[in-house]
């Protein structure tokens, strides 16, 4: 017998974790004032970018005495240039609990070859951050985008840290407050909360993380697409819009129309706020079935972005086959792309629900996903 299908089904499908889902005004139109054609240096392109760095800072929050710079490769581009540019002037302490988290300790551990100290923690859980001496540098994930796994606070960086705390935020920026007074480089990409366009990254410095760069040069050759200083002194024009290597002017102009549209829901409080309506829906659905929980069991540290979740149902034998012939079925149906677990995560769904994503799509969703785990259980029991 077939399986019913619910009568709802979200209007936009797109729950993908990166990139993500454009915003819900986003229209190809829209970005009809790009100054495509055009040299990113002219005055028409320095003051576009100029214009993502400010409203970066407005909509986030970020102090004055910050710099915030556009940089290539995405976030992992920035990730990188923080690490070779700051690292190595004195211990770090490496923190990772999922994949992305994983990259950054082996590149300091086996590329830099840095006397790191490394904590680690399974996927959905998250290291005693209370063991951490931010004394040392310190890099970690403020967001676990394929564990599901958030930083709660920032209470265990110290206000008089001898070290630098570098910080990939790439799933939490624009979705959760980040401490910026905790935070000594920030980096994320435009390609996931305001769901942008790939390839550009942003690295955000406090004071301490320049004085860093000017008073020390880091034993290893940096290539030129990295350098953030030049004689010694920090390379200023990085942070007013003169970017390293060349920008998309339309990827730009779409950063711009998500920055205009984060204004017009509330800047960064209703951002969040849409954020956790959608983290809501989805907790809603997972306490009433049984079958399905969070991959990060501890509320606490769950996140209201990557939401990472797993079948416990005694009949799955092969985990990883189920669910993904779930997330293949969601798809076949249109009614939800790209939500499979990442590929070194444990088997399971993962549903983005940052502030792009309409909370009445993730509400639509559930019920799909109840609808799969039955097909796919039936279909288990005519093959056993």
């Amino acid at each position: 017998m077939a399986i019913e299908q619910p009568a709802t089904r979200p209007a936009n499908p797109r729950f993908s974790s990166g990139p993500c889902a454009k915003p819900p005004v986003f229209e190809l139109s829209k970005l009809s004032d790009a100054p495509l054609g055009r040299s990113h240096r002219a005055a028409v392109g320095k003051a576009k970018l100029k214009a993502a760095i400010e409203g970066t800072r407005e909509i986030l929050g970020i102090p004055d005495d910050y710099r915030i710079g556009i940089v290539p490769a995405s976030d992992t581009g920035a990730v990188e240039m923080a690490m070779w540019n700051l690292l190595g002037e004195r211990r770090v302490e490496m923190l990772a609990w999922e994949s992305f988290g994983a990259g950054w300790v082996t590149d300091a551990v086996k590329q830099l070859k840095l006397d790191a100290e490394v904590k680690t923690a399974d996927y959905g859980e998250i290291v005693d951050l209370a063991t951490v001496d931010t004394d040392n540098d310190v890099v970690f994930t403020w967001n676990g985008t394929t564990s599901g796994v958030r930083v709660p606070n920032g209470d265990w960086i110290k206000a008089d840290r001898a070290g630098l705390t570098i910080c990939d935020a790439t799933s939490a920026a624009f979705a959760q407050n980040l401490p910026w007074d905790k935070l000594d480089v920030t980096t994320f990409s435009w390609q996931k909360v305001l769901g942008g366009e790939a390839a550009h990254g942003m690295i955000i410095l406090s004071p301490r993380a320049v004085e860093r760069l000017e008073s020390y040069t880091p034993p290893w050759p940096l290539p030129k697409i990295f350098r953030l200083t030049k004689g010694g002194k920090l390379i200023e024009g990085i942070f007013v819009g003169e970017t390293i290597n060349t920008p998309s002017m339309l990827a730009v102009e779409d950063y711009l129309l998500a920055l205009d549209w984060a204004r017009s829901v509330g800047g960064m409080n209703g951002l969040r706020e849409r954020a956790y309506a959608n983290l809501a829906a989805v907790q809603a659905f997972v306490a009433g079935h049984p079958w399905l929980a969070f991959l990060a069991h501890e509320p606490a540290i769950r996140s209201n972005t990557s939401v990472c979740l797993k079948f416990t149902d005694d009949r799955i034998s092969d985990g990883a086959a189920f669910a993904k012939a779930v997330a293949k079925r969601l798809e076949a149906e249109g009614v939800a792309y790209d939500i499979g677990a990442y590929r070194d995560a444990p088997p399971g769904l993962r549903i983005w629900c940052g502030g792009t994503v309409e909370t009445a799509d993730v509400a639509a969703l559930m019920p799909w996903i109840e609808w799969a785990f039955e097909a796919e259980i039936a279909a288990l029991s005519e093959t056993a």
